[in-house]
């Protein structure tokens, strides 16, 4: 793992929260402070190579925040009609506490601020913009699809962002949660910013073995007709459903092999990772994703029902000591160094075959041509691997090589087994 991505850190109201309702900008919240504690860990992760991420809200403000009473209509119970920093009403109906404005220069300059501020301060190394859409003051009160619909004003206003943070750290990193429309989101990634690629539910039901819409190519910047790869693809966030709840609770299964069983379900992660971090492009993975971790978006209620999910969940270091969970967190360390040790997995060149529970993946460079073979179905299957050439073919995971003559010879797959041949032993 190279960088750490902060759920919001500064201060927000109450203890127990994910963040989301912030209410002052430059300061650490009282839960995770203080903030000599706070730059203390930035040092140490700096000092292990790990870059340090903040995810920031800038959407909205909660009410205790002295932006928001500065210019307030107690008549009404919310911002007055004068303020230079918030919406009286806000304009879309995905907002949450107070809505800004940010088409006025008070707002631009205070986020721009607020931005520069933890750069210099606590040395972080960019941001993760949590609901960037709701970033414009076009109006799509009572019509939510129409928010997505791509806004020159939104687009405009992300950009002065990135510029000032650039402005104190050319390399930082700058990361939109904004699911717009594909065009806006290509603009935004051909001008340097990154942007959150939401492939939970296509994984989950190919890890959960029910096919028929488990293809998840959308987390390929080249399916998206993306200049750069600028997704920062991820099959699990904080918004997300777990995989492995979902699999031990709603797994498909055909004879004796049954993915609610939890040593399948495991295997099935293992599956989906080599699916996941092969493609080309930056990836995130959820805490405890590489031990399995079990436990659901709303525990301690109760599956599906109820909202739970930011009440603390249990911390299971202890999953390190079982030894399928040890094996799921080997097969993702092994995956990202093949990632980050070979430029194959930077290349340009490669195809996606992502339909139907047989599926593949194939990236060719000149340093090293590489296929990649998954069974997500519950019963055996066979697939044309299509090798890019005749010759030796060398299984990452289990060490064997084959001797190609003929690469369309058709290969046989067990339920969740996953094949990563490379041309370099």
């Amino acid at each position: 793992i190279n960088a750490i991505e902060l759920m919001p850190i500064n201060e927000f109201e109450g203890n127990l929260s994910w963040g989301y309702n912030p209410n002052f900008y430059f300061a650490p919240d009282k839960y995770y402070g203080p903030k000599n504690t706070v730059k203390e860990f930035i040092d140490v992760c700096h000092s292990q190579g790990f870059a340090v991420i903040l995810d920031v809200v800038y959407n909205h403000s909660f009410g205790t925040s002295p932006y928001v009473k500065l210019y307030w209509d107690a008549q009404n119970n919310r911002p007055a009609a004068n303020s230079p920093f918030y919406n009286p009403i806000p304009k879309h109906d995905f907002n949450v506490g107070y809505d800004m404005n940010h088409e006025s220069q008070a707002t631009k300059s205070y986020i721009s601020r607020a931005m520069k501020f933890w750069l210099e301060e606590y040395r972080v190394d960019g941001y993760r913009l949590d609901l960037s859409k709701g970033f414009t003051q076009t109006n799509t009160l009572g019509n939510p699809g129409a928010m997505a619909q791509y806004d020159l004003s939104r687009i405009n206003i992300l950009k002065q962002y990135a510029d000032s943070v650039w402005s104190v750290n050319p390399d930082a990193y700058f990361i939109c949660e904004h699911f717009a429309d594909n065009n806006e989101e290509k603009e935004l990634s051909n001008y340097g910013l990154m942007l959150w690629g939401n492939s939970n539910y296509n994984y989950n039901e190919a890890t959960m073995g029910w096919t028929s819409n488990s293809n998840f190519e959308w987390i390929s910047y080249q399916k998206r007709g993306w200049n750069d790869p600028h997704v920062m693809g991820y099959m699990e966030s904080h918004d997300e459903e777990r995989l492995m709840a979902k699999n031990i609770n709603y797994g498909n299964s055909s004879g004796n092999y049954d993915i609610q069983d939890t040593t399948t379900a495991l295997q099935r992660i293992e599956l989906a990772a080599s699916f996941f971090f092969t493609i080309p492009g930056p990836k995130m993975i959820w805490q405890f994703g590489e031990l399995g971790y079990d436990y659901w978006i709303n525990y301690p209620g109760i599956i599906g029902e109820g909202d739970h999910r930011t009440d603390q969940k249990p911390i299971k270091w202890n999953y390190q000591n079982d030894y399928r969970r040890k094996k799921l967190y080997n097969v993702f360390k092994s995956l990202i160094q093949l990632k980050r040790e070979y430029e194959v997995f930077r290349t340009t060149e490669f195809s996606l075959s992502l339909s139907g529970a047989v599926k593949k993946i194939q990236l060719n460079h000149n340093s090293m041509n590489v296929t990649i073979l998954g069974n997500f179905g519950v019963t055996a299957g066979t697939i044309n691997p299509t090798f890019q050439h005749t010759g030796m073919w060398y299984n990452y995971f289990i060490g064997d090589s084959i001797s190609v003559t003929n690469v369309s010879d058709n290969i046989s797959l067990e339920p969740g087994e996953y094949r990563i041949y490379t041309d370099v032993k």
